[in-house]
């Protein structure tokens, strides 16, 4: 089989915790701007934010709308949800940062820079470059690239957000490895070419999330990103 030459990381579920990140900056932004709001579940608040992700970005992947930074969409969405909350906007940009510091997986520094030391390691993510060079800082992530969808001018999962990133880094599609939590996301990959992780994060969700297994035969499935790194020095 043709060498790995990089490992391609999805980075919201697969190597942060968005879920956590978002519900704890949400309480330090509700105490700060709307102390009395001891109704806002901030899980849930994260997941209803989430769940505007996917339908944002839907109007650019069909051509109805020219590519826009996910900084700007998470913004609307955010200014949607705190309207339908009853929650103050003056201050939304505050908390709409906290996509750019969101923590890490307990593995994943140390299991990218296992990676690391075998293959090329970057983001192949839907965030945009500031958002993703932020985090990498904040986390300690020790990416070799920062490459995001602004870069490709595409959202995952349509092809060209695979393609494009083998090309920027000169890599056919099968010398890349892309590592995700998501099935979907792994299926679009190798539906271009690439190679497929499956890294199992039953916690993604939070802690009523019941499992994360894969559903389909990828080429590797692991516990954490440490185990890929042995994997790929095999």
């Amino acid at each position: 089989m043709t060498a790995i030459r990089a490992a391609l990381f999805d980075v919201f579920g697969t190597v942060v915790d968005w879920r956590g990140g978002i519900a704890s900056s949400t309480r330090t932004w509700l105490d700060n701007h709307a102390p009395d709001r001891t109704d806002i579940d901030t899980g849930k608040f994260a997941d209803r934010w989430r769940a505007k992700y996917q339908p944002s970005m839907q109007p650019i992947r069909e051509g109805r709308r020219e590519f826009t930074a996910l900084d700007v969409l998470h913004r609307e969405s955010l200014l949607e949800l705190l309207l339908e909350c009853a929650l103050p906007t003056d201050a939304a940009e505050d908390l709409n940062r906290a996509w750019h510091r969101l923590p890490p997986w307990p593995d994943s520094v140390a299991g990218i820079s296992a990676i690391r030391e075998s293959v090329i390691v970057a983001p192949l993510s839907n965030g945009n470059i500031s958002l993703l060079l932020d985090m990498a800082k904040n986390a300690g992530l020790p990416w070799d690239a920062i490459l995001g969808a602004e870069v490709v001018r595409a959202y995952k999962p349509t092809p060209e957000s695979y393609l494009r990133t083998a090309a920027v880094l000169d890599l056919a599609p099968d010398q890349c490895l892309m590592v995700a939590t998501h099935n979907d996301d792994l299926a679009a990959a190798r539906g271009c070419g690439l190679r497929t992780a499956f890294v199992r994060r039953p916690r993604e969700h939070g802690p009523e999330q019941s499992s994360s297994e894969p559903t389909d035969d990828w080429n590797y499935v692991v516990d954490d990103l440490l185990e890929l790194g042995v994997l790929l020095r095999q």
